[in-house]
């Protein structure tokens, strides 16, 4: 039979997208419906599938090519059993189609490794929220798991020395503040005593909670747990050394790199116990008189809160014009009013030129138009960001591509650049956040197990939890302008709700950005206590394409915090009626 080319199908009002995949080489055999390569444009990513089965003579696109409607992908020659090629492909669907199990490649046809000392078919590194959650998933769907974490305890950076403990400390912080703001409303508490042992053992006991529940659900799944650091010695081989210095080789048909991040740390600073990274913070070492934090993002804050509602008297310094970069202004306003009533200081636009560490203290030079020249501190906490793990892994040895930064490159179905090895969480791209990771690592574990998954999220939200909290989804009125896209903005403030002003808080406000053209909604976001929690409603909203009639008609209780959403869709509407 005449060899016959391969074309693009429809792709509807797209042209020019981007192959950022290809599937298949000269030589190989493929059945109808394999997909050969994957498109992505700025809306979604796709699998353009064979129309028929047969064997690839040619390939006429690589990756970084611009493909429309009829380019030619490769020319095929049909099986002598093959049926007749249908006179017109099948348009391709958006949002994607993937293959039923994933596809075949040299890496992944590498003979397993006979020397292993353990053997999996889908082996995890690192233990974090998004490695168990990707380990458990994948056993739940049959495979055999080996899950290799660095820490004693599974629950990786969030649960042992991250999210959950600091959300410990800043429960503690947000009592002692609450308490002290009753006394303008008549009920009056006597100066907190600071236990700091009982403190500890409070945030310890929280983490052990999480962590031995996470034990037990490894051992009901058969999840097998590989304590040490693990480098890659092979595309199918992984090296664990152990506490004790002993290494063990896991060998695996199938690998998820959950490596997380570290803090970063800067340099050309003294080696000095006293300053610290937030790991370090959260182990309370003492409670310092004077304490700088260095950065002023979501770590520093939450930490400076804590730090502060304990007694220390605390500066933050911060490089850019304001806190929070990268966040809305009118979200940050309420923020730093509270903040600098609460805190000695806050420098933005201001650097530390260097840090000197005396016996008496550690003396830090400030370079900044509203900072002195230098000042003296117990402490110092350096929370300018975190750095992903790509370079730490020996991703090398396994062919995997780990780009200047540490991140690992994927495709929407979390595939590497070697298609039986998947990345998920930190080490992939930002936002560095955990539920970001959990549901990435289900998203691998699926498509190993060979279902139809992607990850796809419209939105992840982010919060701060500091006092008051700020959060937001989606996108921003900052990346909106950026980008040039036109929205409608509803707005509603919090001084006109009733449970807000009960709560004694009456600076925050929630917003919801609408597409001007759709009218479908893009982001949202709040600050004041407990915004965090209104993100959930907005990012729904955003993944269902709801519009502002959709949440405004939306019944929300009263009195309730919930109902700013609401409110600020009925803005949009016109049918606001509490302003």
């Amino acid at each position: 039979m005449s060899a016959r080319e391969v074309r693009v199908p429809d792709l509807g009002d797209f042209k020019d997208v981007a192959v950022i995949e290809v599937l298949v080489r000269p030589g190989d055999r493929v059945e109808k419906e394999q997909p050969l390569i994957t498109l992505e444009s700025d809306k979604a990513t796709m699998e353009v599938p064979a129309t028929e089965a047969g064997i690839v003579k040619q390939l006429n696109v690589k990756v970084g090519d611009k493909v429309s409607a009829g380019d030619s992908i490769l020319v095929l020659e049909p099986s002598v059993e093959a049926p007749p090629a249908p006179a017109a492909s099948k348009p391709a669907s958006l949002p994607p189609t993937f293959p039923e199990k994933p596809s075949k490649s040299a890496a992944s046809s590498t003979k397993l490794p006979q020397n292993a000392d353990i053997m999996a078919e889908v082996m995890v590194l690192g233990a974090g929220p998004g490695g168990y959650s990707a380990a458990f998933r994948a056993a739940d769907l049959g495979k055999k798991v080996v899950l290799v974490e660095r820490y004693p305890s599974l629950g990786g950076v969030c649960l042992n020395v991250g999210c959950i403990p600091s959300k410990a400390l800043l429960h503690a912080a947000k009592v002692i503040e609450d308490a002290g703001m009753m006394a303008k409303h008549g009920i009056r508490f006597g100066p907190p005593t600071i236990d700091l042992p009982e403190l500890r053992q409070y945030k310890t006991s929280v983490v052990t909670k999480l962590t031995g529940g996470l034990k037990g659900l490894a051992k009901r799944r058969k999840v097998s747990v590989v304590q040490g650091v693990g480098r890659f010695t092979g595309p199918h081989s992984l090296e664990v050394t152990g506490a004790d210095g002993k290494k063990l080789l896991v060998g695996f048909e199938a690998a998820i790199i959950a490596a997380g991040s570290a803090p970063i740390r800067l340099p050309g600073l003294p080696d000095d116990p006293r300053i610290m990274d937030s790991t370090a913070a959260l182990e309370l070492p003492d409670i310092p008189e004077r304490l700088l934090v260095i950065g002023g993002g979501i770590i520093g804050l939450e930490m400076a809160n804590v730090y502060a509602a304990l007694g220390s008297k605390v500066d933050v310094v911060e490089m850019t014009p304001g806190l929070l970069p990268g966040a809305d202004p009118d979200l940050v306003k309420p923020l730093h009013k509270r903040m600098q009533a609460r805190l000695a200081a806050i420098y933005t636009a201001t650097k530390v030129a260097g840090i000197e560490a005396k016996q008496d203290a550690l003396h830090v030079k400030l370079e900044g138009k509203d900072a002195p020249a230098s000042k003296v501190y117990d402490r110092v906490l350096v929370a300018v960001g975190r750095r992903p793990n790509g370079h730490g892994i020996g991703a090398e040895a396994a062919g995997v591509t780990v780009d200047a930064r540490g991140f690992i490159p994927t495709d929407a179905q979390l595939r590497t650049n070697v298609p039986h090895i998947f990345a998920i969480g930190d080490v992939t791209k930002p936002p560095l956040l955990a539920h970001k990771a959990v549901h990435e690592g289900k998203t691998a574990a699926e498509v190993i197990a060979g279902h139809k998954a992607a990850f796809d999220a419209r939105c992840i939200p982010s919060v701060v939890y500091t006092d008051p909290e700020v959060a937001w989804t989606g996108l921003t009125e900052l990346e909106a302008k950026a980008a040039g896209i036109e929205v409608s903005v509803g707005r509603f403030p919090w001084a006109a709700n009733g449970r807000s002003l009960g709560m004694g808080y009456s600076d925050g406000v929630t917003k919801i950005l609408f597409d001007k053209t759709s009218g479908r909604a893009l982001g949202g976001a709040a600050v004041g206590p407990n915004a965090g929690e209104l993100m959930a409603e907005i990012s729904l909203a955003i993944e269902m394409g709801a519009d502002a009639q959709d949440i405004g008609l939306t019944v929300h209780a009263h009195p309730t915090l919930s109902e700013t959403v609401a409110m600020s869709a009925e803005q949009v509407t016109g049918t606001l009626t509490d302003l």
